[in-house]
């Protein structure tokens, strides 16, 4: 027999992530949705919900017990995840799930040295923005995975060795998340130029008070309007050898290790989906047409079905991929966690748009949810890879 059912210790995680996600994130992502000066980040809101988060152990969730985590699983990351994509995914993906996955790369790859130093902040329990500097201007996204070198193919990053150092000298894309206010940013450089793009880039961990290193203005975004992107300027970074996390070219490798950072995202999409259906749920249940409410019409109740099947559905496969980065690494981090987070996306970005129709004219008004996720969820598109790019590599694997 397959048990898809919670133990009784996760339903008690689940509760208490719920309870957090809405007794003090949702306030703030509210706060944060109503403010009406373009540009002004409310960080400090931001900060003070992290450091609430950061005391609970969220940030540790998966770092295992003897380095100071947690030692939760996969599955309690997605439990998680999904609470808070349900009151806001921006602060779902951006603060909690790419900081804690961050750890745990950390944990994984990094030296002794590194873990006792690059997590000291984690088993304080002290609030911390992590970045992950990847893409970079008039690079395509799919130049990562590029097979063989050639010009002008794959990050223009680079980190020439100088010493027992290395200097960075490059730019990265207006879509650095926490760009400009991360703590810290581990940045992808070509260590080895004459190589394929995929095994000639390494990863380093950058203090963001590094010199050299500074952010342009923040992107604005047509939703998560509680996340902070920027582009990334560095010039003339030097990086001690210290912070290069793994070997040199490693770093494909690195990421493609931590299936749980793709995972947490596609569950704050499920949690999306759900507050779509959720909240047209409702609306259905007291808006009235023709002298009853509108959930006894057929066309919004089979809307409603439908929206409820796809939620489900995107659950489920999130929840056979979070168990699949403990049981089988390697077809979590190749087929099901790229496929959980197309899929979980595709359906947040449907029942968000069912949603703006069972809402009708109110729908697209900013005084309801409805029009706010929607565009949250449109965002998902293009996060951490297009749903064409990561479906194009998992052919490779099945």
């Amino acid at each position: 027999m397959i048990d898809l059912s919670l133990s009784p210790e996760q339903r008690m995680l689940q509760q208490t992530f719920r309870d957090f996600a809405r007794n003090v994130v949702a306030p703030a992502a509210e706060r944060i949705d109503a403010a009406t000066e373009p540009g002004l980040f409310p960080f400090d809101q931001c900060r003070e919900l992290l450091r609430k988060g950061a005391e609970e152990g969220y940030l540790a969730l998966v770092v295992p017990e003897e380095q100071g985590g947690l030692g939760g699983s996969c599955v309690d990351l997605a439990l998680l995840c999904e609470e808070l994509g349900a009151v806001d995914v921006a602060i779902g993906a951006n603060l909690f799930n790419l900081t804690a996955t961050m750890h745990l790369m950390v944990a994984r790859f990094g030296s002794d040295e590194q873990r006792e130093r690059i997590l000291a902040p984690m088993r304080d329990r002290r609030p911390r923005v992590l970045s992950g500097a990847l893409s970079e201007p008039n690079v395509a996204g799919s130049d990562l995975f590029a097979p063989a070198p050639g010009e002008g193919v794959g990050i223009r990053t680079r980190a020439a060795r100088d010493g027992d150092s290395y200097v960075l000298h490059g730019a990265k894309s207006a879509f650095v998340t926490n760009g400009g206010i991360a703590d810290g940013y581990f940045v992808l450089a070509r260590t080895n130029p004459d190589a394929p793009p995929a095994a000639g880039m390494s990863m380093f961990y950058v203090p963001a008070d590094s010199p050299g290193l500074s952010c342009g203005r923040p992107t604005e975004l047509i939703g998560w309007k509680s996340g902070h992107h920027a582009e990334l300027f560095l010039d003339g970074v030097r990086v001690h050898e210290s912070n290069r996390i793994g070997a040199e070219g490693q770093a494909g490798m690195l990421l493609g290790s931590v299936a749980e950072m793709p995972v947490g995202l596609a569950a704050c999409y499920v949690g999306l989906a759900r507050a779509a259906y959720e909240y047209a749920r409702d609306y259905a249940r007291q808006r009235v047409s023709w002298g009853r409410p509108i959930i006894e019409h057929q066309a919004v109740a089979l809307k409603l079905a439908d929206m409820y099947v796809d939620a489900q559905a995107a659950r489920l496969m999130v929840w056979d991929a979070a168990h699949a980065c403990s049981a089988d690494p390697m077809a979590a981090g190749t087929v099901k966690a790229p496929a959980a987070k197309t899929f979980a996306v595709d359906m947040a970005i449907r029942n968000a748009r069912r949603c703006v129709e069972i809402l009708g004219g109110y729908g697209v008004t900013r005084e309801y949810r409805a029009g706010k996720l929607l565009n949250d969820a449109m965002v998902g598109y293009a996060c951490d890879f297009t749903r064409d790019l990561l479906r194009l590599g998992m052919v490779r694997f099945i």
